[in-house]
């Protein structure tokens, strides 16, 4: 399933309450707890649907659906069959391994769908080494989200084996197999998977909080200077928007609700405060300014918790190639 923006999802989820609870839940088996969760949401929230709304979604998933078509039913055995057919069986197995790659980390998927909480103290007594393996395979927020949960010495050091992990070993996937009781498939011939490093290591740090990030960081510097630098080159904070071009501003503001970019603006730079207002009407600008001054405290936690949001949405802006954040070297952030 290819990444939903809000409309995606609001159509989606109006697409399932049609088909009903039957048909709905067969559909959900099939997709990320991400998409299960905001879907799941956008149902929640869904009260009434207009019927000219919900004929629109149908009529166009019926167009999208008469479009293509499915030439294989299990495409990973269609695979594997013709690759020992023409190859045979030692040389196929080979280059089997490589194209279905990561297919068969079942444990790991099912870390997925639990809590970070549960997953932390799953993962507490756990040699680092084996923690970071791990992390490396989830979403970096909730990677992030574990990592919280977990006390700053064991935190710290499983960060720094992140960052200096260039991918995954046969051998490691075993040990990964036994911490999640066998249920990682095909440990014998798994080839290393290009995870983990540096860059890996600063997204996981953006989503921790200026705090944890400062600590985190400092303890890595001791260890190796160079190592941590690699991490800050590779990071993107909230006040590197500023580096971002007038039309990479603009590009963002049309992402963000005016409530979360007052509650972010609030521990913002003025120098990027006046770069937002530069890049709004003059209306919208006064506006902006105005329910800034009008806002009283602000808790930390909320700052950066909206923050954190408008960093998602400029990676995400970024990954579609809509916006191009700046980075030092030849390297872009991400």
């Amino acid at each position: 399933m290819a990444a939903l923006d809000d409309k995606g999802i609001e159509d989606a989820a109006i697409l399932l309450m049609s088909l009903g609870e039957e048909q709905a839940a067969e559909v959900f088996k099939h997709l990320a707890p991400k998409e299960v969760q905001r879907i799941g949401e956008a149902i929640a929230k869904m009260k009434a649907v207009p019927r000219e709304k919900v004929d629109a979604v149908l009529e166009r998933f019926h167009e999208v659906a008469d479009s293509q078509s499915m030439l294989v039913t299990d495409t990973d055995e269609y695979v594997k069959t013709v690759l020992r057919k023409a190859l045979g069986e030692d040389k196929a197995n080979l280059l089997i391994d490589r194209i279905l790659q990561g297919s068969d980390v079942t444990g790991i998927e099912s870390l997925k769908w639990m809590d970070a909480g549960s997953v932390a103290e799953l993962l507490r007594n756990e040699h680092p080494q084996i923690v970071a393996a791990i992390l490396v395979h989830l979403e970096h927020d909730h990677a992030s989200d574990i990592l919280k949960a977990f006390g700053e010495r064991q935190r710290n050091e499983v960060m720094v084996r992140i960052a200096t992990l260039d991918g995954i070993q046969p051998s490691a996937l075993k040990d990964l197999n036994e911490v999640l009781s066998k249920v990682l498939a095909g440990g014998d011939r798994l080839k290393k998977s290009s995870l983990g490093g540096a860059k890996a290591a600063a997204e996981i740090i953006n989503l921790m909080g200026s705090s944890i990030e400062t600590s985190v960081l400092d303890y890595i510097r001791e260890a190796d200077a160079d190592l941590a630098q690699k991490i800050m080159d590779n990071m993107f904070t909230f006040d590197d928007l500023e580096k971002l071009d007038d039309k990479g501003i603009q590009t963002l503001l049309k992402e963000v609700q005016s409530e979360s970019l007052v509650v972010a603006l609030k521990g913002a730079s003025p120098e990027l405060r006046e770069k937002i207002f530069r890049n709004m009407s003059t209306r919208a600008a006064e506006t902006l300014r105005e329910d800034l001054e009008s806002r009283g405290p602000v808790r930390l936690s909320e700052v950066e918790a909206e923050q954190k949001e408008m960093l998602k949405i400029v990676r995400r802006l970024a990954d579609e190639g809509q916006i191009v954040l700046g980075g030092s070297g030849d390297d872009e952030f991400v």
